[in-house]
Parts: C-alpha cells; sequence; structure tokens
C-alpha cells in the first residue's frame, strides 16, 4: 500500500504568530527535521544561534523571495537558486529581503536517529501565545 502526504504549505499548522510551519508533522516525516519559515521584510525575529548542543546541522532554501544568511558574522545572499549547508557549531542568523522570504529549513544530527523536538508537534502550543499570557 502506497504511503505519501501532500499538504498546501499555507495549510499547515504554524507557530510563531503563523511564521514556522511544522511541515516535518505535516508531511509525517520522521528520519529527518523540516520546517518552513515565512519572513516579512525587514524582521529581525529569526534568532542567531547554533546547534552545538544537539548537533544538527541544516541546510536551507529559498522558496520565494531573498534573504541574506549570516554566518559566523559574514553574509551571503540565499536566493531560489541557492542551497546553504551550515555545520552544528556555527552561528546562523537569517536576514529578509525587500520582499521577504519563504524558507526550507531541513535538519538532523549525523550519525544520530532523528528525534523530534516537542515544539515542531502538531498541536502543541504556539510559544508566541504563551509569552503574550
Amino acid at each position: 500500500m502506497p504511503d505519501y502526504a501532500v499538504k498546501k504549505i499555507d495549510d499547515m499548522e504554524a507557530i510563531y504568530l503563523g511564521a514556522f510551519k511544522r511541515a516535518r508533522a505535516e508531511l509525517g516525516v520522521s528520519s529527518f527535521g523540516m520546517q518552513v519559515m515565512d519572513m516579512p521584510p525587514g524582521t529581525d525575529q529569526y534568532p542567531e544561534h547554533d546547534h552545538s548542543e544537539d548537533g544538527q546541522e541544516e541546510v536551507y532554501m529559498v522558496l520565494r523571495g531573498s534573504a541574506d544568511i549570516e554566518i559566523e558574522g559574514e553574509r551571503f545572499p540565499l536566493d531560489p537558486d541557492t542551497m546553504v549547508r551550515v555545520s552544528p557549531g556555527t552561528r546562523r542568523k537569517i536576514w529578509p529581503g525587500d520582499d521577504g522570504v519563504r524558507v526550507l529549513a531541513i535538519g538532523g544530527t549525523p550519525g544520530k536517529s532523528y528525534e523530534a523536538p516537542d515544539i515542531t508537534e502538531l498541536g502543541q502550543p504556539d510559544p508566541m501565545a504563551q509569552a503574550s499570557v
């Protein structure tokens, strides 16, 4: 019996005021992390971070719009023709372009089975909703 999932991104459950789509959970992916992030122009809300604690490497790909990705203080253009891989201990931050950006982020920990963070599971509360209570 075939097993597949088809879902429009805009119909996916989202958190962080709609900016973070739970794509992995919506599609039933269990072997790696995968989220879609929508960031309006001029936002600086995407946090600078690394994954040195969990060992996750990430790949970023723009689905529409453009951005810069800052990696260890150096900026690189991020557009639909460019993919970027960032290792776990490397700091990164995305800066949306003039039209905003929709980014597909894929992640996993080399040599380990994927364990989905609770925040990426369907039905988990939106941290932004909790912050405003």
